[in-house]
């Protein structure tokens, strides 16, 4: 005697519909998402027409740890270099010491650049 009904074999779920939906979210988002804006900073390498060089020394060792402007460690940039200063457009070396990283360096730049000092230039 058979008392329950005989038990159909199991459909597996189709996943087409929800592989359907997850790439129309993807695609929703990637068209929707605002991607960051490049900033440019104009930074002269040195050897490629960064200018001509005259007046005292203006290098600035930039270390993860602290900025030194001619070997000597200093904590307000934009003041240390304003006496070796004749115009805002003289040039100012930066070099990058072991450790110190790209953004490091860049935020020095900007730091340089909102000071009013346009003339930069990367040695490595």
């Amino acid at each position: 005697m058979q008392f329950a009904p005989a038990s159909r074999p199991r459909r597996k779920p189709s996943l087409t519909p929800m592989i359907d939906v997850v790439f129309l979210l993807l695609v929703f988002f990637m068209l929707a998402s605002r991607f960051g804006a490049d900033a440019v900073i104009p930074l002269a390498l040195a050897g490629q027409g960064g200018g001509t060089y005259d007046g005292p020394p203006r290098l600035i060792d930039i270390s993860p740890d602290g900025i030194a402007l001619n070997g000597i460690a200093v904590t307000n940039l934009p003041a240390a270099v304003a006496p070796l200063m004749q115009q805002p457009d003289d040039m100012l070396i930066l070099r990058g010491q072991n450790g110190a990283d790209l953004q490091r360096i860049i935020t020095v730049t900007e730091e340089l650049r909102r000071a009013g000092y346009t003339s930069v230039v990367l040695v490595e």
